[in-house]
């Protein structure tokens, strides 16, 4: 029952309502947890897992412990590939941020090994067809040039694996080091060194909720049971 009528199928409840179950009672509150979110800085050599069968080093091996909650990655980097990686307790952000529909986008740096033509450039602007679908950067700005590599600061507006090193690779680039600098409103500070993390403060995680269209503090419901009073 629902405030006192039979629950349908697909109803919804909110705060305040009275759900009874089974001779229980239940009141609907909610539950606002304070979620903190951590830039990290990953060096190459780690995974995104909390597991690895292999036994290599994890992310998670030094982030800071909690209780009752878990990091979440938003978006993984691969073996190889160093930089900005955020993680959060807030899964409603990570979903959001991690979705198509979100419009997040993710900045990189480049080396590639030798000359990068004109005409891949555009290929790789207009788009390229990839095993899983088109793909293409929706910025690519070139950097330093040197006899042996050139550096590129590309974006992309997906996450799909390996997806900024197998752009490059469909033009017949090779990728000599690849590392992401930004992810939607965040940067990677200067002062946050490879293997090192950074609190971000409860305004900037505000932030990010509005970003990708969030109501700036994450509201979750849960039951509080009714105790019954018993008549002597």
């Amino acid at each position: 029952m629902v405030n006192g009528s039979i629950a349908r199928l697909g109803a919804t409840v909110s705060v305040g309502d009275l759900i009874e179950f089974d001779s229980r009672s239940f009141r609907v509150v909610s539950d606002q947890p304070e979620h903190r979110t951590l830039i990290y800085h990953k060096p190459e050599g780690e995974v995104t897992t909390r597991n690895d069968p292999e036994g290599r080093k994890t992310v998670f091996d030094r982030l800071p412990r909690l209780k009752n909650e878990r990091w979440i990655a938003i978006g993984r980097l691969d073996l190889n590939t160093a930089g900005l990686l955020l993680l959060t307790t807030d899964g409603e952000l990570a979903n959001r941020m991690m979705h198509p529909s979100g419009n997040v986008d993710r900045e990189y740096l480049c080396r590639i090994r030798g000359a990068v033509s004109e005409e891949q450039i555009q290929q790789l602007l207009k788009g390229v067809k990839l095993e899983d679908g088109v793909a293409r950067f929706s910025d690519l700005v070139p950097g330093e040039i040197t006899a042996g590599h050139a550096w590129y600061t590309v974006t992309i507006m997906e996450g799909r694996n390996r997806e900024v090193r197998r752009l490059w690779e469909a033009v017949g680039a090779q990728v000599a080091r690849l590392k992401r600098v930004r992810f939607g409103p965040v940067f990677l500070p200067a002062r946050v060194r490879s293997g090192r993390y950074e609190e971000l403060s409860p305004a900037d995680h505000r932030i990010l909720r509005e970003d990708v269209g969030l109501p700036t503090q994450a509201r979750e419901l849960k039951l509080d049971r009714i105790q019954k009073i018993k008549n002597n």
